[in-house]
């Protein structure tokens, strides 16, 4: 153990070397880097929100309107089925989380379960199909049929809007601008949103918390029925904006349940100025598929008004002059430029399958921020003199070895944080602390282990070799199970448990290399130069 080859002297001192060059961003300022090529180091730190200021926001998924939605669109499938069977029936409505019909024939209970039988699908399948049906259909009464989602189905759907909300959460947030956001999910039905650095939290809140779920209808040109309730297949919206002529209430239109086009089939959208009246409208382009069905639409009802629905209001219904075949269109509203560019970036990233609530809300301001950099600069400052000092003092020549290491240490711990950009914490900082003391451990056991081979008597060479063979497998044993320990909070921790998980991590792998490599370097290197007859610890 105490023959060093020159390449792996040179692979040593390179590691070295490389983690020194990798750590000097970090110092640099963002305009001086990007002034840098690229080929050149420009990697930096990322801080976290408790050491940069911005907004911390925990929001839930609505699931009862994932369930109201499924059921709703259950209901136009179910009319559509009776329909198409020429089985009558009375009503149909949601009743206690299911959709129940009342026919008007007994007799057709048995078409009526058939043909519902049909709308059942399987969910939860694996790679080889199969699953569980979706819905339950079942004959109450001899009139009464009721259909009802399974659990399984419920289940899944509620596993697909949570992953779909925080997808979507992502793309509106990284439309803003915003610089290493965190988004997780966060037990059931929540989604914890990080934002560091931001200077509008309102803003942001604003745009997570719309739907944004957009439609194309056509009005109803029959209006309301005469009991004041629109007609079957058709509901009443109220206008975005209040009417001037009615003391600014809204508006409603009597619209058509069924979407014509669909938002989904959006492939772009921006904020721009209207050529002629100079206003701010939002200019969107349809998809090969959304183009086709809009040509068809606009063609087929010329003369007719088409309702834009945004979040069950509608943003404006203009009347179609003449066929629009070039999957293009506009929006007019009396936007601002402000609210005409949050909508581009609301249709840009996609609707919500459910609205989101803000349940939770913390602001950290950058002055907290520079305070807790500043106390966990100190911090690790002070715990690295204490650990030098004790060093020098315990082992002398061999504890100023051990320091140098120390330091590599703290060095090849950022250059390592700056390649993967990881955020840092304050918990990160508590972890960057944890190891410099446990980085000098290794040292420890070395050193006692070569004392007590002197104090037997054994030469420099002999004492040296011995401790280092002796102390080996202590040191592989007790850094093995600390990382099995940081590997579990890992797996099963969250956020600054994480990233306290990752420091202590890279500390002990670093740490490693340190002691038993490095110091190992600088104690051999000494011993052939002086060759001592005794060993000064």
């Amino acid at each position: 153990m105490l023959y060093f080859q020159k390449w792996k002297i040179y692979l040593i001192l390179g590691v070295c070397g490389l983690s020194i060059i990798l750590t000097l961003p970090n110092f640099a300022s963002k305009r001086f880097l990007d002034s840098l090529p690229m080929w050149m180091p420009h990697r930096q730190i990322s801080l976290g929100l408790d050491l940069r200021g911005g907004s911390s926001l925990l929001l839930e998924v609505d699931m009862a309107t994932v369930l109201r939605d499924r059921l709703g669109a259950l209901v136009d499938s179910t009319r559509t089925k009776l329909n198409g069977a020429s089985v009558g029936y009375s009503s149909l409505s949601v009743v206690d989380q299911a959709v129940q019909v009342r026919l008007r024939e007994t007799r057709d209970a048995v078409e009526a379960m058939r043909v519902l039988k049909e709308l059942v699908t399987m969910v939860g399948g694996g790679p080889l199909g199969g699953g569980e049906p979706d819905l339950i259909v079942t004959q109450t009464s001899e009139n009464l049929v009721a259909l009802s989602f399974t659990e399984v189905a419920l289940r899944d759907r509620s596993q697909r809007a949570i992953e779909q909300s925080i997808e979507i959460v992502r793309r509106r947030i990284d439309e803003t601008g915003v610089n290493e956001p965190t988004i997780a999910r966060q037990g059931d039905n929540r989604i914890l949103v990080q934002l560091p650095g931001i200077d509008d939290p309102d803003r942001v809140k604003r745009l997570l918390g719309q739907t944004a779920k957009m439609t194309f209808r056509l009005l109803d040109p029959n209006g309301m029925s005469e009991g004041g309730r629109p007609p079957p297949g058709s509901e009443s919206l109220p206008s975005a904006e209040g009417d001037r002529r009615y003391g600014g209430a809204p508006t409603q239109y009597i619209v058509r349940r069924k979407v014509e086009v669909d938002g989904a089939n959006l492939s772009n959208a921006r904020a721009g100025q209207n050529n002629q009246t100079g206003e701010w409208v939002v200019n969107f382009e349809f998809d090969a598929v959304g183009g086709r069905r809009f040509a068809e639409v606009t063609k087929v009802n010329v003369g007719r008004p088409f309702a834009i629905v945004l979040d069950n209001k509608v943003i404006s219904a203009p009347v179609i002059r003449e066929p629009i075949t070039g999957g293009r269109g506009q929006i007019s509203g009396h936007f601002s430029a402000q609210s005409a560019s949050d909508l581009a970036v609301l249709l840009r990233a996609g609707a919500l399958p459910a609205p989101l609530t803000v349940v939770e809300e913390r602001t950290v301001g950058p002055d907290l921020g520079t305070d807790a950099i500043r106390a966990g600069i100190y911090s690790v400052m002070v715990g690295f003199a204490l650990v030098v000092t004790y060093m020098i003092l315990a082992y002398g020549l061999f504890g100023i070895f051990a320091n140098l290491a120390l330091l590599f240490n703290l060095v090849l711990i950022v250059a390592a944080l700056s390649v993967l950009q990881a955020t840092l914490t304050l918990p990160g900082i508590a972890g960057i602390l944890l190891t410099l003391g446990m980085a000098v451990d290794a040292n420890i056991l070395v050193n006692e282990r070569i004392r007590e081979e002197t104090r037997k008597g054994k030469s420099a060479f002999a004492a040296m070799e011995a401790g280092y063979s002796r102390a080996f497998s202590t040191i592989l044993d007790a850094n093995l199970t600390a990382l099995i320990k940081m590997f579990i909070l890992f797996v099963l921790g969250s956020g600054a448990v994480k990233g306290f998980a990752v420091t202590i991590s890279l500390g002990i792998v670093t740490s490693m290399f340190t002691a038993l490599v490095l110091v190992r370097l600088m104690m051999v290197t000494w011993l052939r130069r002086t060759r001592p007859a005794m060993l000064p610890v």
